[in-house]
C-alpha cells in the first residue's frame, strides 16, 4: 500500500524531477535510455519501475530476451559495445560505493560515447535513481492491469 503520494504533497519538487526526465528523454537514445532504468530499477528493487520500464521498452519494439538479460547483462551476448558501457556505468552510480565509480568503468565509456553523450547518461542514471528512491519510499506499486 503506497505511503504518500509525492506528486500531490510536493508538487514543485515532482516537477523539477519530472524536468530531468524530460531532459534526457529528449537526450539519451531511447533504446539506452530504457536499458538504463530498468537495470537501476533492478538494482534498486523498485517494482514499480521495472514494470513501467519493462512495458515501455516492449512498447518500443524491444525484444523480451534483451529484457530479461539486463538482469545478468554482464553474461549475456545481447548487448553491444555501447550498451554495456552504459550498463557498467549505471551499476557503478546506482552501488555508488565509498570509491565511487571505477576509472576502469568510467574509461570504457569514455571510449564510446562523446563528453555530451557520457554527461546525458550520467545525468539519466542519477535521474532513474532519483525516481526509484521516490517509488520505493513511498512504497509505489505496479498496477496489477494494464
Amino acid at each position: 500500500m503506497s505511503r504518500i503520494n509525492m506528486a500531490a504533497v510536493v508538487p514543485q519538487a515532482y516537477r523539477a524531477v519530472l524536468g530531468l526526465e524530460q531532459y534526457v528523454q529528449a537526450n539519451v537514445d531511447h533504446t539506452v535510455l530504457e536499458l538504463v532504468k530498468l537495470r537501476a530499477s533492478m538494482l534498486n528493487g523498485c517494482a514499480f519501475c521495472v514494470d513501467m520500464h519493462s512495458r515501455d521498452a516492449l512498447a518500443a519494439g524491444e525484444s523480451s530476451r534483451r529484457l530479461f538479460a539486463v538482469a545478468a547483462w554482464r553474461e549475456a551476448p545481447f548487448f553491444d559495445e555501447r550498451e554495456r558501457a552504459a550498463l557498467a556505468l549505471t551499476d557503478a552510480v546506482t552501488r555508488l560505493g565509498e570509491h565511487g565509480v571505477p576509472d576502469e568503468v568510467w574509461d570504457a565509456a569514455a571510449k564510446v560515447w562523446s563528453e555530451k553523450e557520457l554527461a546525458d547518461l550520467v545525468v539519466a542514471i542519477a535521474t532513474i535513481n532519483v525516481w526509484n528512491r521516490i517509488a520505493v519510499t513511498s512504497r509505489a506499486e505496479p498496477p496489477t492491469e494494464v
